[in-house]
């Protein structure tokens, strides 16, 4: 089989390795479809934090179980799936207080961009879901990053008529738009991109702004009634300029999140007398969880998203480095890898 590896910065290798065979509780998945990311852009870039090199490239794919190992008993082989990449041990402090994303022994499991893929036990028996005949495999391959938007879309709090700035309308960015559209609020995107920006309107942005044309901070405040500002702003970029313009966006006791990764190291320079005195509630926020996944699969059964709005161009695995260098070039959402090309 071929499987991708990430050595380090720019640095991804194309391997022949043998087809796993699963042990007790585990599956083997045959990936039919892989999903590109920005965070795979940033960690072909850059790396990931904490990661140690070399291991499997890629987090977002849906296929076909190929092997199932003993101690299985709700799924098949032959039955189509998605599973998500992580599972948390639900023994450890933060799991007992329902913090799941915070887990202390948190099981990740990547290497999507592979033809064959074993599944660990623990993510079998929590984040592995049966599509139905009417899902695809690409649709079914948005489950973890919408499972992501689904943790932070309810963790700010969004109410009818809220005004809601969206800064970053790549993947996750468009996410938040339709999930926040779809709850009522009055959505406002910024990005550099217009493609990107387009598509923010298609998904009901009543305001799109071009970052790279004007004060984005300045600009989206005066969108909002009295240039108060917005009763909630989302980063969703990774960039610390982003986070720290996005902070000044928001109104007298609204709610900042602070979604995107940033680089190991990054420092986060803000005005300490704006969030006393105006009372902002920041949050940080990570991942997800099997609520969110399992809510998440839900949402795309029926059909909140649409694959035409996220998924742009396909590529075959061989074509790997292609498909990420032309992501981050901000002129397409996701790019599709067909893992049986």
């Amino acid at each position: 089989m071929k499987k991708v590896m990430f050595y380090g910065p720019e640095d991804i290798r194309m391997e022949e390795c043998p087809v796993p065979e699963p042990g007790f509780g585990e599956i083997v998945v045959q990936n039919k479809v892989a999903l590109t990311c920005g965070t795979d852009v940033k960690t072909y870039m850059r790396g990931y934090p904490g990661d140690i090199p070399p291991y499997g490239f890629g987090h977002e794919a849906s296929g076909v179980v190929y092997a199932v190992g003993k101690g299985v008993a709700n799924v098949s082989v032959g039955d189509r799936v998605v599973c998500h990449n992580s599972a948390p041990c639900q023994t450890c402090f933060y799991c007992k207080k329902g913090i799941h994303t915070m887990c202390d022994d948190m099981l990740y499991n990547m290497g999507a961009f592979s033809q064959y893929q074993l599944i660990p036990k623990r993510i079998v028996d929590q984040n592995t879901f049966i599509l139905p005949d009417t899902m695809s495999h690409e649709l079914a391959a948005l489950m973890e990053p919408l499972s992501c938007v689904l943790f932070g879309t309810e963790r700010v709090g969004v109410q009818l008529g809220d005004t809601v700035v969206v800064n970053g309308a790549g993947p996750i960015g468009l996410m938040y738009i339709a999930l926040l559209v779809s709850k009522g609020a009055r959505v406002i995107a910024t990005d550099l991109s217009e493609v990107r920006l387009k598509m923010a309107e298609k998904l009901g942005a009543f305001e799109t702004v071009d970052a790279s044309k004007a004060d984005a901070a300045a600009k989206v405040r005066s969108l909002t009634p009295g240039g108060r500002g917005c009763d909630i702003a989302i980063e969703a970029t990774g960039y610390p300029n982003v986070w720290e313009s996005n902070i000044r966006m928001a109104r007298k006791g609204g709610t900042v999140l602070l979604f995107g990764g940033t680089k190991a190291g990054t420092k986060l320079i803000a005005d300490a007398n704006l969030i006393h005195y105006s009372q902002l509630t920041i949050i940080g926020l990570y991942h997800t969880s099997p609520q969110y996944t399992m809510a998440a699969f839900e949402l795309l059964k029926n059909n909140v998203i649409k694959t035409g709005d996220f998924i742009s161009e396909s590529y075959t695995l061989d074509e790997i480095e292609t498909a990420i260098l032309e992501h981050a070039k901000g002129q397409c959402i996701k790019n599709k890898i067909m893992l049986d090309a």
